[in-house]
């Protein structure tokens, strides 16, 4: 399902005048850095390309800025990628972002949030929440799983495309979901261990680390966090649960955070998950969301003016930037709770100024 919408976006209908799609600036204080680092995994192949000898990720690092004087805005995606999805007669231009590439650091030492993205997604689909939570003074990594993602560029200019392997039965389907999360927990605990040796380093916290994600990326941080107690709080957009968590549960803190009709009806593995949680557990739902709405296609989607029945199975009836700015306050109200000891009020009851966010 996640392949073919985004497979969607990608084939979107061209309009008729050229739209410079945008996201929502950033909430917080601060200026955003951007860094983007090329790691290599030499313990072990690539899990999906039998010729790869060795798993190669590309990172993404947002974090608050000293200055962003003479460093430029990167662009949302890398330029091959950009070649491929905005063809001359596509009728939009790509977002720039506004993380400053290789902007000097803030002083101190700042708590770190690793992100997954969806099943086929890439890093870049949260970029609006994970600017907005560097400029509230936090770390945040946004993580690439090669050939999972629809592409992937390296710097030497080498696209990895998808290389999920197609499934023709249920039994097929489970194991291929089971080794997908196999390989993106794997995948971040490689890239936890890295970031002590990157140029960011000392400005990164890594006794207050914490992981969310969209979809599958959701699952990824519940599994992460059974498997490396590195990560103290998680988070899920979203996502069905899979793997030894839902049976094993978690004792430290987690967020349910779904789409409008996201709940244990629809799926059961949320309830499930929720009966194993041990810690200090939240579940909430968005009104008015998809699927979707809890990437950037939230708002890139409506930018492009397409019919209503072309974008609301994708990010449902309510406001793109409502969303985003609901989603932005209930993440980083989460991660202010359980890595900076805040209150974090807006996780114990509704709130008037959120009504769109229901506790079942």
């Amino acid at each position: 399902m996640m392949k073919a919408l985004l497979a969607t976006v990608l084939a979107v209908t061209p309009v008729a005048t050229v739209t410079r799609l945008s996201l929502p600036p950033p909430t917080g204080p601060a200026k955003v850095g951007v860094v983007t680092a090329h790691l290599v995994d030499r313990s072990r192949p690539d899990p999906w390309v039998a010729t790869e000898r060795f798993r190669e990720l590309m990172v993404s690092v947002w974090y608050p800025a000293r200055s962003v004087r003479g460093h430029q805005r990167a662009d949302w995606v890398t330029p091959g990628v950009a070649a491929r999805i905005n063809t001359p007669d596509s009728g939009f231009t790509l977002p720039v972002t506004h993380g400053h590439l290789n902007a000097p650091a803030a002083a101190g030492k700042h708590p770190v949030i690793l992100w997954s993205p969806g099943f086929g997604m890439e890093r870049t689909s949260g970029t609006a929440l994970a600017e907005d939570l560097a400029s509230h003074g936090y770390v945040v990594v946004t993580v690439d799983h090669t050939h999972d993602a629809q592409f992937v560029e390296f710097p030497d200019g080498r696209i990895a495309t998808n290389a999920i392997p197609p499934v023709a039965t249920p039994a097929e389907e489970e194991q291929l979901i089971g080794k997908a999360l196999d390989v993106r927990v794997t995948d971040t605990r490689f890239v936890l261990d890295r970031l002590r040796t990157m140029p960011l380093a000392r400005h990164m916290d890594l006794s207050r680390v914490g992981m969310f994600g969209h979809s599958m990326g959701g699952a990824a941080a519940a599994g992460t966090m059974l498997a490396d107690r590195r990560i103290r709080a998680g988070l899920n957009l979203d996502g069905s649960f899979a793997g030894p968590v839902l049976e094993a549960g978690l004792d430290r803190p987690f967020l349910l955070l779904g789409s409008e009709s996201h709940d244990g009806e629809q799926d059961e593995t949320w309830t499930r998950m929720w009966d194993n949680l041990r810690g200090k557990r939240y579940r909430m739902e968005l009104d008015g969301s998809a699927h979707l709405s809890f990437s950037d296609f939230q708002v890139l989607l409506p930018q492009l003016g397409l019919p209503p029945d072309q974008v609301e199975p994708a990010v449902g009836t309510i406001d793109g930037p409502r969303s985003v700015a609901i989603q932005r306050a209930y993440v980083r109200a989460f991660f202010d709770r359980h890595l900076r000891h805040r209150d974090g009020r807006l996780l114990d009851r509704p709130s008037p100024r959120y009504p769109e966010i229901r506790f079942p």
